[in-house]
């Protein structure tokens, strides 16, 4: 079992920054793929960036150049740095664990950038 609890969201202008955090538990966060994914009001989730066990990365192409995703293993933690924010990226950011063939959430975190 896993259990993600994010945090960092809140309220920006445009050009700024956020950090989000995703606190994990359990004994499969070491081997498993982290994700941030975000859904805006009326559209679908969508990929916002992932990481490998091994630090492998893969971002969404609307975020490539303005966000980073890192993991501390040894905290079982991951973040998502999100700078030069934009109104777009105005969503709930949710973490997510995949493990084989089984995929955890966190409940989500608000994003909001004003312009």
């Amino acid at each position: 079992q896993v259990q993600l609890v994010e945090s960092g969201g809140g309220l920006v202008q445009a050009g700024g920054s956020l950090r989000l955090s995703c606190a994990a538990s359990g004994s499969i966060f070491r081997f498993a793929t982290m994700g941030w994914y975000r859904q805006a009001p009326g559209k679908q989730r969508e990929l916002v960036a992932t990481i490998t066990s091994v630090g492998t990365t893969n971002y969404g192409d609307d975020v490539k150049g303005r966000f980073t995703i890192s993991r501390d293993n040894g905290k079982k933690m991951v973040y998502l740095q999100m700078n030069s924010l934009e109104p777009e990226d105005t969503a709930v950011y949710y973490c997510k664990a995949r493990r084989s063939t089984n995929d955890y959430w966190g409940q989500g975190t608000q994003v909001t950038v004003s312009s």
